[in-house]
């Protein structure tokens, strides 16, 4: 890491707002047993996808101001600590991962969008629709924390989730074997690619 970096306690809330989503679909589903309505549950996936495309945008501008090195950074806490080895729940945003930020945010919003009409038709009893856009949503944070991860290691539990994600989405329409398959496929290589 470098020294001298400017502090930004904003770049937090760019992957924390879709998890902040998720966690609130998944306690409905999981503990509470209930599914929110529909327009609700647009409203907040969405929304948080929105907001975090907003915040990145913002955080841009104040990384555009910064004097000297282009970076931000946000210690939110220590994650590991032991003897001299640290390792930081931090993010950072140099003009490379704002861009990337960005784009995520920009073409994932744009999904949450379209997913909206795509999933119009699903009404299981599995209660889809919110676990399809929890799903999305816990996407977006896992993808962000690849992004804006500031050591290997938050990368690299960014990296497990997309791919976690990337099953959980793959094989959505589980009734469907050959879906199920697909999904177990693509976790099962992208085990083999991490090692």
């Amino acid at each position: 890491m470098v020294d001298e970096l400017t502090e930004s306690q904003l770049l937090r809330w760019i992957p924390l707002l879709p998890l902040l989503a998720a966690t609130i679909h998944g306690v409905c589903l999981a503990v509470l047993r209930r599914s929110l309505p529909r327009g609700a549950v647009i409203l907040l996936s969405c929304g948080a996808v929105i907001a975090s495309f907003v915040i990145s945008f913002v955080a841009l501008i104040e990384l555009i101001g910064v004097q000297g090195e282009r970076v931000l950074v946000d210690n939110v806490f220590t994650w590991i600590g032991s003897g001299s080895f640290s390792a930081e729940a931090a993010f950072l945003l140099d003009p490379l991962s704002a861009a990337m930020s960005l784009m995520v945010t920009g073409v994932g919003s744009l999904i949450h969008i379209y997913s909206i009409g795509y999933m119009d038709e699903d009404h299981r009893e599995d209660k889809g629709f919110q676990r399809f856009f929890c799903f999305m949503n816990l996407f977006m944070f896992a993808m962000l924390t690849l992004v804006l991860g500031d050591n290997l290691l938050l990368m690299f539990l960014g990296w497990e989730g997309v791919g976690l994600c990337s099953y959980l989405l793959i094989g959505f329409w589980y009734a469907d074997r050959f879906n199920a398959y697909c999904g177990s496929k693509a976790f099962i290589v992208n085990r083999i690619g991490d090692f």
